[in-house]
C-alpha cells in the first residue's frame, strides 16, 4: 500500500506481520530441524562404534594403556584439597545426590504442568540405571586392586557414576532448554557436561575405576540419552513442548530482526 503524504499520524503494524516468516541465523526451522537429525545420528553412531571397540577389549580382558596409564598419573597429583574436591565431585553422581534431585525436578515439572518433560527426564534416569546394571553383570570386569584404595563390591564396567550422571544431569539441562529457553538451556548444557565428566574423572582419581569404565559409562550415557530424546522431540506422539519462557520469545524476536537487517519493524505513515 503507497503511504499517504499529508498524513500526520503514524501506526506501526504488528512486528509479526512485517517481518515474514521466522528465519534464524541457521537457516529455515526445518533446515535447522534436519542438521539436528543428521548431527545425532552421526554422534550416535560414533558413540556406539567406540563403545563397541572398548567393549570387546574389555570382554577379551585386554590390558590397555590409557589404564595403565591414567590412574597412576591422577593419584600423583593426590592431595588433601583435591582429595576432598574428587569427593564431593563423586558424592555428586552418587544415590545420595542424583534421587534427591531428580525427585525435586520431577515435582517442579509437575506443578509447571510439564508433564512430557518429567516422563523424559524419568526415562533417561531410570533407564540408565537399568541399563548400566544389565552391561556390569554381562561384562563382569573386576573392580581396580589398588592398595591405597576401597575396593568396591560391584563389577566395574562400565561406571555407573559416570553414566547415571550424563543421563540425570544433561538430560536436566535438555528440559531447562525446553522450559526456559535456549540461553538457559545453553549454560545448562555445558555445566551438565563438565559436571558429569569431573565426576568420571573422580573416579578413576579416587581408584574405584579405570579409564575405560569411566568412557564406557559417558559413552553409553550418552547413547541412551540420545536415543531417549530422539522419542520425545521426533516422535509421532511424544513430542517435547515447545521452547517457553522469556528467553525463547527473546532470542526468536532478535534472530527475527536480525535476518532483515533492522531493529525496528517498518514504519508506514496514513
Amino acid at each position: 500500500m503507497r503511504p499517504h503524504r499529508g498524513g500526520v499520524s503514524e501506526a506501526r503494524l504488528p512486528a509479526a506481520a512485517t517481518r515474514g516468516p521466522l528465519r534464524t541465523r541457521a537457516g529455515t526451522p526445518a533446515r535447522t530441524a534436519s542438521l539436528t537429525v543428521v548431527g545425532g545420528f552421526f554422534a550416535l553412531l560414533a558413540c556406539l562404534v567406540v563403545l563397541g571397540s572398548l567393549a570387546e577389549s574389555v570382554r577379551d580382558k585386554e590390558a590397555l594403556a590409557m589404564d595403565a596409564f591414567a590412574t597412576p598419573f591422577l593419584h600423583g597429583l593426590a592431595s588433601p584439597g583435591l582429595d576432598q574436591l574428587m569427593n564431593a565431585a563423586t558424592f555428586m553422581g552418587s544415590n545420595f545426590a542424583i534421587p534427591p534431585l531428580f525427585a525435586l525436578a520431577v515435582i517442579l515439572l509437575a506443578w509447571l504442568h510439564r508433564l512430557r518433560e518429567a516422563l523424559f527426564l524419568a526415562i533417561a534416569s531410570a533407564g540408565s540405571l537399568v541399563l548400566n546394571e544389565v552391561m556390569k553383570l554381562i561384562f563382569q570386569r573386576p573392580r581396580p586392586q589398588l592398595d591405597w584404595a576401597q575396593v568396591l563390591p560391584d563389577y566395574s564396567f562400565p561406571s555407573g557414576h559416570a553414566m547415571n550422571s550424563v543421563a540425570f544431569y544433561v538430560a536436566l539441562a535438555v528440559v531447562l532448554w525446553r522450559v526456559r529457553g535456549r540461553r538457559i538451556g545453553l549454560a545448562s548444557l555445558a555445566i551438565g557436561i563438565v559436571l558429569s565428566v569431573f565426576i568420571g574423572v573422580s573416579r578413576i582419581y579416587l581408584g574405584y575405576h579405570y579409564l575405560t569404565d569411566v568412557v564406557g559409562g559417558v559413552l553409553a550415557g550418552t547413547i541412551w540419552l540420545l536415543i531417549v530424546a530422539a522419542a520425545f522431540r521426533f516422535g509421532p506422539s511424544s513430542r517435547l513442548g515447545r521452547d517457553a519462557g522469556p528467553d525463547a520469545d527473546a532470542d526468536a524476536d532478535a534472530d527475527a530482526r536480525t535476518s532483515t537487517g533492522s531493529e525496528e519493524p517498518p514504519v508506514i505513515r496514513r
